[in-house]
């Protein structure tokens, strides 16, 4: 079996290396495929332009793509107009997998005034770029009767050290008010493509990805500076704003009935391993 990554990230590299470890065949798709570690096949493509041929045994296909910036037209390259033509690139090639997985947002919600979400939850964010992630969610679900939607939280993990770089810089500041936030390792994302794709016999059409714990933003940065012996956070307006993407609590007991198990089921054993310093961003 061949499995295809069509955007070989850090994200998608983990998937290609955990795929590889099980013994698939697997082709990754990206501009710089030299910098693909052993274990996957790497080919030059640009998910915007016209692609290289799709094997013919392809039988799963994995989209993780990102967005260059926060603009719509970055949005609408990376994500539309990329589902699009991967789609077209199979037809063309007259390639038809078992699976075709498009790794989505939580964003597309928009804002829940800290309410729970679920899968059967309106996905209706106002944001410009939220309304064009679940617009190449659309596109992928229309032309194939084999796609899966995977939305993910805030992915964190070895490389991405946002907040912690926050409290060991001192810029971190406690928000006045509770902010609802979701997150999910990027390990425990790579297993999930991982199990969805291989150990789902007959997945939903979408699943949220999201640790077990949504929590206040306020006690996520407390943990971190008790973990880094560090004085806590001063309290303030800095870190008050609404959280990117808008206030939502994100329920993942879909995934989870699945059969899959988080190895990071909260914040804390997550960050904890970060700062263990356990594994490598993928380049």
């Amino acid at each position: 079996m061949t499995v295809l990554i069509a955007g070989c990230g850090d994200l998608g590299t983990e998937v290609g290396l955990r795929l590889a470890a099980r013994g698939e065949r697997v082709v990754g798709w990206r501009r710089s495929p030299e910098r693909l570690p052993a274990g996957i096949e790497g080919v030059r493509a640009d998910l915007t332009q016209p692609l290289p041929p799709v094997p013919a045994d392809t039988d799963v296909v994995v989209i993780a793509t990102a967005a260059g910036g926060r603009t719509q037209e970055a949005y609408r390259s990376a994500y539309v107009d990329a589902t699009g033509n991967v789609l077209d690139a199979l037809e063309r090639d007259g390639v038809t997998p078992r699976r075709v997985l498009f790794v989505s947002s939580t964003a597309v919600y928009g804002d829940f005034g800290g309410g729970w979400v679920s899968e059967d939850s309106p996905a209706e964010g106002t944001a410009p770029t939220a309304r064009l992630v679940k617009e190449a969610e659309d596109v992928l679900l229309a032309r194939t009767d084999h796609g899966t939607v995977l939305r993910l939280s805030g992915i964190y993990g070895p490389g991405r050290t946002r907040l912690i770089d926050q409290v060991t810089g001192g810029s971190a500041v406690l928000p006045q008010e509770v902010q609802w936030t979701n997150r999910i390792h990027r390990d425990d994302a790579a297993a999930a493509i991982v199990h969805l794709v291989l150990d789902v016999e007959e997945p939903e059409r979408i699943y949220l990805g999201s640790d077990e714990l949504p929590v206040d933003l306020g006690e996520v940065l407390r943990f971190l500076a008790a973990e880094l012996t560090l004085p806590e956070p001063p309290a303030g307006d800095g870190s008050g704003g609404p959280v990117r993407g808008g206030a939502r609590r994100v329920d993942s007991r879909r995934l989870r009935a699945s059969g899959f198990s988080f190895t990071y089921p909260t914040y804390r054993e997550g960050y904890r391993a970060v700062l263990a310093g356990e594994g490598v961003r993928n380049p």
